[in-house]
């Protein structure tokens, strides 16, 4: 289980904080983050704090989940175009998926994504998205 706990933690900040990074020269925000901003060939960049709200932009409901999630089937998945411009794929929480719609306000939530190793094994938090009243 020590093996598994490594990249979790290295990617600690994205899972938990939406932390990406802007381009110092174009002020391009990108989520995750990159090394060359894919507007200006840039490379020189600052962290971002993303705020974690945007809308839906898209959504599907899996029903035959891939390995690892099936006891989560049915669950939905979304495309949230985040306020500051990038667009990030997650689940989507505390919501029926018939309550879905394209260009609900959504908010970052942590939530337990799945448990590695079986029942004694690591749990993997991270971000997922919620309706939300703003």
């Amino acid at each position: 289980m020590a093996d598994n706990l490594a990249p979790h933690w290295r990617l600690r900040a994205q899972r938990y904080q939406l932390v990406g990074n802007v381009c110092l020269k174009c002020d391009a925000k990108f989520f995750p983050p990159r090394q060359v901003c894919a507007k200006c060939r840039g490379t020189e960049f600052d962290l971002f704090q993303f705020s974690g709200r945007g809308e839906l932009y898209s959504f599907t409901t899996l029903r035959s989940a891939p390995a690892g999630f099936e006891q989560y089937a049915p669950y939905s998945v979304g495309m949230i175009k985040l306020d500051e411009g990038p667009m990030v794929e997650a689940m989507l929480t505390d919501v029926n998926e018939d309550k879905l719609t394209i260009g609900m306000r959504v908010e970052m939530v942590t939530r337990k994504i799945r448990e590695e190793d079986g029942e004694r094994g690591l749990l993997v938090y991270g971000y997922k998205f919620r309706p939300s009243d703003a």
